[in-house]
């Protein structure tokens, strides 16, 4: 009997360490060349760099669930943001915007290339706007932008992407 225990416990053992050594994707986000002229002329850096790490965030959490992606190297680049309200930065350039009523469609295209842990490199590309503006009305700045970088995360955790 002893040593069908210890030989249960060993194997839940072994298990468990397998699992502890699945790699999560290694998830990096960089900010396009044409993107960057706009955050310093317009959107403002410091907004723009924190939509780079909204969206890193957003991506480990979906693929935190899909074993697909452990050890995956994902590098992606953040090619446009386009907000829903004036930014801190377009405010202070823009003495006639106003916070409260001035707002637009907004989202992102993003792009990039998957590495996945066996060695396959696959490009990706995604854009989502919003196509109605009465509903950007009641919306955050950067609201679009985040439903864009939702969208991305779940359709390349499902596989759609």
């Amino acid at each position: 009997m002893r040593t069908i225990s210890f030989l249960a416990a060993a194997g839940a053992a072994v298990t468990l360490a397998g699992a502890a050594y699945a790699q999560p994707a290694e998830i990096t986000v960089t900010i396009g060349s044409d993107l960057d002229r706009e955050a310093s002329r317009n959107l403002g850096q410091a907004e723009v760099v924190q939509r780079a790490r909204v969206l890193e965030h957003r991506l480990a959490r979906e693929l935190a669930s899909n074993p697909a992606y452990d050890g995956a190297r994902i590098n992606l680049v953040l090619v446009d943001l386009a907000p829903n309200r004036p930014t801190q930065q377009r405010l202070r350039n823009t003495p006639g915007l106003d916070f409260i009523n001035s707002f637009s469609v907004g989202g992102a295209a993003i792009e990039g290339e998957i590495t996945t842990a066996d060695g396959q490199v696959r490009p990706v590309r995604y854009d989502w706007y919003s196509h109605n503006i009465r509903d950007a009305r009641y919306q955050s700045t950067w609201h679009d932008a985040d439903r864009a970088f939702m969208r991305f995360s779940r359709q390349l955790s499902d596989g759609q992407l």
